[in-house]
């Protein structure tokens, strides 16, 4: 299942803001999709409030969470908005204990130990709990904090490769290993640093994990997370079983671009203008026998016009001219002296060739 978290992780993209308008597009059009959850924002976020009350009837069954630090006033700002769902934010690295927050991990876990009933008493339904930096952190440790997630009843643990260093199979382990100290349902938060994302999130779900974030064209800090377009897509096409609307996939993607004016290029998988278009002589002849030999879904699977033009036999409006004028210039003129004829090569002898 995805958790969209395009109005909390990529609403944090540098340079992004969502207006009221832009953020309840986005909302329908992820309903529409079929998106399990939606992180609507954090917690202390201006016009939560009121976007959680806007969408509680339009989202169903969607669920409604939103991201909260390991405070106790944060919990109480969450619940202020109206959330039942509530995604708990706690850093396990070492690194990020130490230099972040300056605590230890002991009291990591005594905060945890406050907070999260706190969450319960202010009447969150779902509690999960977001292990960030988990694939940097002390591996004993971080299945302690998963254990201590279970006694303490929380919903769901929520691994977070919080600068994007996993790859597929650093993924999977790292699943199934949280998978073996913690009975509740884990899920996936993955950054995309070195393009690893929508491959990790996908392996990740492999492996077993039960839920995986993603955001529309991957928005989010740096290089941002597991693109909803090609994580619900492969779920959809290749694995099967998944329900998710392309066609509102799509016109997400088209939306968030506009609002986030976060360009689409022409080559981006699933949502690029050109994705199914060709010009090769090898792929051209391959497309007008059998269109499936070259491509893997065909155009309409995703929302594409079913109409465009597959192969491109004529140039764009902005290429070069073609034929290119040299070639009229090679037409009539004589050439260089060695491709003339013999007698169009002659030339007066040389003065010595007279005596």
């Amino acid at each position: 299942m995805l958790i969209d978290t395009t109005l909390r992780e990529g609403a944090q993209t540098y340079g992004v803001y969502f207006d009221t308008s832009a953020k309840r597009e986005i909302v329908k059009l992820l309903v529409r999709a079929g998106v399990e959850e939606i992180e609507a924002g954090w917690a202390g976020q201006d016009g939560l409030a009121d976007l959680l009350a806007w969408a509680r009837g339009l989202a169903d069954p969607t669920a409604l969470s939103v991201w909260s630090r390991l405070k106790a006033a944060d919990v109480e700002l969450a619940a202020a908005a109206g959330a039942a769902r509530l995604n708990l934010g706690v850093p396990v690295s070492d690194a990020h204990l130490g230099s972040r927050l300056g605590t230890t991990r002991e009291e990591l876990l005594r905060c945890m130990r406050n907070v999260v009933p706190l969450a319960r008493n202010r009447g969150m339904a779902y509690v999960s709990v977001g292990l960030e930096d988990a694939s940097r952190a002390d591996e004993g440790f971080l299945l302690e904090a998963a254990r201590h997630c279970a006694r303490l009843g929380v919903d769901r643990v929520r691994l977070a490769d919080s600068v994007g260093v996993l790859d597929p199979t650093g993924a999977a382990r790292l699943v199934e290993m949280v998978r073996q100290v913690f009975p509740g349902e884990v899920g996936v938060h993955c950054h995309d640093d070195f393009g690893m994302a929508t491959a990790n999130a996908l392996t990740a779900l492999g492996a077993g994990a039960r839920w995986a974030d993603v955001s529309v064209l991957g928005i989010g800090e740096r290089t941002g997370v597991a693109r909803l377009e090609e994580v619900a897509s492969y779920l959809v096409l290749r694995r099967g079983g998944a329900g998710y609307d392309l066609r509102a996939v799509r016109e997400a993607c088209l939306l968030v671009s506009s609002a986030a004016d976060v360009p689409i290029p022409r080559d981006k998988p699933i949502c690029g203008r050109d994705i199914f278009a060709c010009e090769s002589g090898l792929h051209a002849h391959g497309m007008l026998r059998d269109p499936a030999l070259f491509e893997p879904f065909p155009p309409g699977a995703v929302g594409a016009p079913e109409g465009r033009a597959r192969c491109a036999w004529a140039p764009r409006a902005d290429a070069p001219p073609w034929p290119p004028p040299w070639t009229a210039w090679a037409a009539t003129s004589p050439g260089p002296p060695w491709a003339r004829p013999p007698a169009a090569c002659a030339a007066p002898p040389p003065p010595w060739a007279a005596r």
